[in-house]
């Protein structure tokens, strides 16, 4: 009887020290603020995208989830800082097709592997990118931008959110296919670089459509094109650059929110539902629609055969151009 009870006692208390269950420890998740990382400034699609779904998940989870823009090296900073932070859900980020499959092909050197050191979480959404130029540029359509390039090589600079983004890569890809030649600057994020477009510092961009159509609506900047290989629901007005004399010609923008590897599964697969709730309501479907972006959701695995595909996609891009970033 002894034996009996004291066995009794210790199992108890065995399970009162015992860690919480993985379900359980997911249910209580989160018990305090969660870090948000974008990897680009503030203004961008990325941080846009972002704060719209940071502040969704915030109310329906009951902690704050706090966007923390590290911007640097075409996204490669805070991605970097993201791979090697705590597994425990508390910092997650908003990645891109640049950040996950296009600057692996890119840069020589990159301080983290997107396949091996994340969790895919959510696919977000797809964004088309768009050819827009300075109201001084003349072309009005893409065979008189073509033109206008093949007549001035060299002379035409293009400014990118920065190297290895998709509007680097659409540049690229445009260039080759046209065979023109045309000089990249790249910048820190969209803000930046929309504000010397705006400004006629550089003549022209391909950029993501929610972070650029505010100024086209106002009239501030002109678009010839979107990448995508039909015209954009949100802006059927817009031709794509296929059907101005480039039918092989498609490139679209994707983002999506990870977590760093070995996190939780069962706090992955909360974060999934949330989002994938979230991007499913009204509200949510015309915010996104509002800003030239279509959101998407679904399980993480959706967002993991994406990456495989777009990997090797954009590994045969980066090579045909000659683009590489030691």
């Amino acid at each position: 009887m002894t034996f009996t009870r004291t066995f009794l006692a210790a199992a108890a208390a065995a399970l009162l020290l015992a860690p919480a269950a993985p379900s359980a420890f997911a249910q209580a998740y989160p018990t305090k603020p969660v870090k948000v990382v974008v990897p680009f400034p503030a203004g961008g699609t990325t941080d846009i995208l972002a704060r719209h779904i940071s502040a969704k998940l915030s109310e329906r989870l009951g902690q704050q989830f706090v966007v923390d823009n590290r911007a640097g090296a075409g996204g490669n900073i805070g991605t970097e800082f993201t791979a090697k932070s705590e597994p425990d859900g508390y910092t997650i980020m908003m990645g891109t097709i640049g950040t996950h499959s296009i600057n692996i092909s890119l840069y020589s050197k990159l301080g983290y592997d997107p396949v091996k050191d994340f969790a895919p979480v959510s696919l977000v959404a797809m964004v088309a990118n768009v050819l827009v130029v300075h109201p001084s540029v003349p072309a009005k359509n893409v065979q008189e931008f073509v033109a206008l390039a093949k007549s001035q090589p060299g002379k035409l600079n293009f400014g990118t959110p920065g190297n290895g983004t998709s509007g680097h890569l659409s540049a690229e890809l445009f260039k080759t296919m046209t065979g023109t030649d045309m000089v990249h600057v790249p910048y820190r994020g969209s803000g930046p670089m929309l504000t010397d477009l705006l400004g006629g510092n550089v003549q022209f961009t391909f950029d993501n459509l929610p972070s650029a159509l505010p100024h086209i609506r106002s009239g501030a900047l002109r678009a010839l094109g979107v990448t995508t290989p039909k015209r954009w629901p949100s802006t059927p007005d817009i031709p794509t650059i296929a059907e101005q004399g480039l039918p092989d010609y498609s490139a679209t923008a994707w983002f999506a929110m990870y977590a760093p590897a070995k996190t939780p599964a069962a706090i992955v697969a909360k974060l999934s539902d949330e989002i994938d709730a979230i991007l499913k309501t009204p509200e949510m479907k015309a915010q996104f629609d509002q800003q030239g972006a279509d959101p998407v959701g679904g399980k993480p695995q959706v967002l993991a055969d994406l990456m495989k595909t777009e990997i090797d996609k954009w590994a045969k891009a980066v090579k045909a151009s000659g683009a590489r970033i030691d």
